[in-house]
């Protein structure tokens, strides 16, 4: 087997065990979510239906972050390329080529994180919108 095949399942494995980590601990905040919506509906809190711009954010930033780790995956596989280069100034390039794609990737996705999150604050409170 190539190294080539060896990173890439090496960080198929990693990204499935950190996506199912987060998903236990979503899990674990759900539970403790409806632990504190029952806990209201006890003392006379009405339940009411989260707004539309909740549950996009729901949606959006899950999959903001996901975008986030794959980023940083390829940032350190770049900086694994750059490190085998061995001087090869052609694999120096690729590696460079990567890391500034990456950055770009990655402040693009963050900038999309800050823009979701003000939307979604802006429109909780704004309800009357809908």
């Amino acid at each position: 087997m190539t190294k080539k095949y060896k990173i890439i399942i090496t960080l198929a494995i990693l990204s499935t065990v950190l996506f199912f980590n987060l998903a236990g601990e979503t899990a674990k905040a759900g539970l403790l979510t409806s632990k504190l919506t029952n806990l209201g509906e006890e003392a006379g809190f009405a339940d009411t239906e989260p707004s539309l711009a909740l549950q996009i954010g729901k949606v959006i930033r899950p999959a903001l972050a996901m975008l986030g780790v794959v980023f940083m995956i390829l940032i350190i596989y770049a900086g694994y390329l750059w490190m085998i280069a061995r001087g090869n100034e052609e694999e120096v390039s690729k590696a460079k080529k990567i890391i500034q794609g990456s950055v770009i990737g990655l402040i693009i996705v963050i900038a999309a994180y800050a823009i979701a999150f003000l939307l979604t604050l802006t429109l909780s409170y704004n309800t009357s919108l809908w």
